[in-house]
């Protein structure tokens, strides 16, 4: 990737949706300098790429985008979340820090050494976690101007096993997690979510991961912005760890262009 390039792409969609499909987490592209920063070997940097991207997403939301009568719009993070992870607080307020996941990673998914423990996260913070914030901020703010409302649908998916990171990892793991926030997701959203994803199986909520992604400037502030958070079990639809996707991945992406549709109305 040019160096001078964003870090995300921001792609189009209808004029009349208000649905943007946020994936944050699907890419594994480390820029060199930032490679520098990381303590690991390359086999072990790939092992830990394996664990922590949430791989195929994009592909997932591209589909659904392609097959929904309204297309979405997608905000979608070209390097992985060890550069910066867009959806953490980049302050105290984030709970992760508690295991070396901020907004700068310092520890992996089995709690080992990424970076040094002094590593100053403002760097990394300025030069990519601000200006996706910002690009964030703006792509919710155009849909608000045109539409009246935006809801941003997070991407996600997660191992069938827990893995060491995790705070609440004991909880159940269902096929679908819905991650919820008590302000931004409206009760007719959460329904249907689980209705789009009924034949998938089980429908979670908030196990193993809770939540929902707004940009800070609406977050607890502006109801016109709703939020849900759609957590994929890895054994529905791929290989873990970070093998390929397999033939659960069209029917993923079915039902949440069922979702974009219903969220479209």
């Amino acid at each position: 990737m040019n160096p001078a390039a964003p870090s995300f792409a921001f792609l189009p969609g209808a004029a009349g949706s208000p649905v943007i499909l946020h994936v944050p987490h699907s890419a594994r592209e480390i820029p060199a300098e930032v490679r520098a920063g990381i303590v690991l070997d390359d086999e072990a940097l790939e092992r830990e790429l394996d664990h922590i991207t949430d791989s195929h997403t994009a592909r997932i939301a591209q589909e659904a985008a392609l097959t929904a009568p309204l297309t979405p719009w997608r905000f979608v993070n070209r390097l992985s979340r060890l550069v910066v992870d867009p959806e953490r607080f980049p302050d105290e307020r984030e709970e992760m820090r508690a295991v070396g996941m901020g907004a700068v990673y310092t520890r992996t998914t089995h709690r080992e050494p990424l970076r040094p423990d002094d590593t100053d996260p403002e760097p990394l913070v300025a030069r990519y976690f601000r200006p996706y914030a910002r690009a964030m901020t703006d792509a919710v703010a155009d849909r608000l101007a045109a539409v009246g409302r935006a809801v941003v649908i997070d991407v996600h998916s997660y191992p069938a096993e827990p893995l060491p990171y995790e705070l609440h990892g004991e909880g159940p793991r269902p096929p679908v997690c819905l991650g919820t926030d008590a302000f931004h997701t409206p009760p007719e959203l959460l329904d249907a979510a689980r209705e789009a994803f009924a034949e998938l199986g089980e429908t979670g909520l908030d196990s193993p991961f809770a939540g929902a992604y707004v940009p800070l400037e609406y977050y607890g502030q502006d109801p016109r912005v709703s939020a849900l958070m759609v957590e994929i079990r890895r054994d529905t639809y791929m290989t873990e760890p970070g093998g390929p996707a397999g033939p659960g991945l069209p029917r993923l992406a079915a039902a949440l262009a069922a979702l974009v549709t219903a969220a479209s109305v």
